[in-house]
């Protein structure tokens, strides 16, 4: 990991954010900061992390260190497809993109939905799209057909993750398959992890609309602050999506 300037972030006294299920929120206390140790997670072959003040910047080349058949077909980490029925035009290239978010998330008076484009930033440095496609129309099958097993394909924008990854022996990735693994972090600075919460080791029952909840994890020494996780629901049938509701949080622009 590349950090330009390192600083200790203190876990913060706690929020109170109250609602009910009736109006598609949850009563949650949060603890608003976020354990540094996550971001030992990234890629650092294609993350550079940077810790300013009560900032964080995380800037990102989009190359993940997995394969995939989205590589060209010359590069190293180039395989023959292994889900997917049909490709999308374009290769994995280099590209930037850069967001900074709080080191001290709130949650916001109100969620915000996501759009087409970057959402998050992965633990490989590929960016998270939600579950729609093109003009705002949902994933339909034919898209289906053309994600990796890393629940990637390649866009106008770019290789991109809309779904969880694939339960295949060539899954040589990081990514969270029914586990709780990080994902990455969204727009918003709140992390996202697997369908698996670590502080239970099962699937978490207190999810809010936006599969978020205040529990200890694998980074956070104990304590428990705000996160998402990967709803553990189904998408037509055989896929799960990586972020198919609102944030919670301020989102931030990833440039």
């Amino acid at each position: 990991m590349n950090f330009k300037k390192l600083a200790f972030i203190a876990f913060s006294s706690f929020v109170l954010f109250s609602c009910s299920k009736e109006d598609e929120t949850i009563t949650t206390t949060t603890e608003i900061s976020t354990p540094v140790s996550a971001f030992d997670e990234f890629n650092p072959d294609a993350v550079t992390i940077s810790f300013d003040g009560d900032q964080i910047t995380i800037e990102t080349n989009g190359q993940p260190n997995h394969t995939s058949p989205y590589w060209e077909e010359t590069h190293p980490l180039h395989i023959d497809p292994v889900v997917a029925l049909a490709q999308t035009p374009g290769r994995i290239g280099n590209r930037s993109l850069t967001v900074t978010v709080s080191a001290a998330p709130e949650i916001a008076s109100s969620s915000t939905a996501t759009g087409l484009g970057p959402i998050g930033i992965s633990v490989t440095g590929v960016p998270i799209f939600n579950d729609t496609e093109g003009d705002n129309r949902p994933i339909e099958e034919q898209i289906v057909e053309t994600f990796d097993y890393a629940g990637a394909h390649n866009g106008p924008s770019g290789y991109h993750y809309h779904i969880e990854s694939y339960d295949v022996p060539e899954n040589n990735t990081v990514l969270s398959h029914n586990d709780e693994k990080l994902v990455g972090i969204m727009a918003d600075g709140f992390l996202i992890y697997g369908r698996k919460c670590n502080s239970t080791g099962n699937y978490p029952t207190d999810l809010d609309v936006s599969g978020a909840h205040t529990s200890s994890t694998q980074h956070s020494d104990g304590k428990e602050f705000y996160h998402y996780h990967i709803i553990n629901e189904f998408y037509l049938g055989s896929i799960i999506a990586l972020f198919a509701v609102d944030l919670q949080g301020t989102p931030n622009s990833i440039l």
